[in-house]
């Protein structure tokens, strides 16, 4: 099954997302829409063997606004999964 991350809600600066088929060791992360740019941090390791799961990530003060999305890696540092755009506001 194709791995799959999905964004569902931000609120007082934590992103809720869900995921599917991400295996453990996947690290997900912050991709700022506008540069491409992966940002350092927050970085999400998946520590569970369950197939779904759910994430809270709790975004940096020093985070600018703007348009972003998140990107799941494989073990390998490979692209596995991204999730629609989100405004930062």
């Amino acid at each position: 099954m194709k791995p799959v991350i999905s964004f569902v809600e931000i609120e007082n600066r934590v992103i809720s997302a869900t995921y599917r088929s991400l295996m453990v060791t996947a690290k997900v992360v912050l991709v700022e829409k506008a540069s491409g740019r992966q940002l350092p941090e927050p970085v999400t390791t998946i520590a569970s063997s369950l197939p779904v799961g759910a994430l809270r990530i709790r975004l940096p003060d020093t985070l600018q606004p703007g348009t972003y999305f998140l990107k799941a890696l494989n073990g390998r540092g490979e692209h596995a999964a991204q999730s629609r755009d989100f405004e930062i506001g």
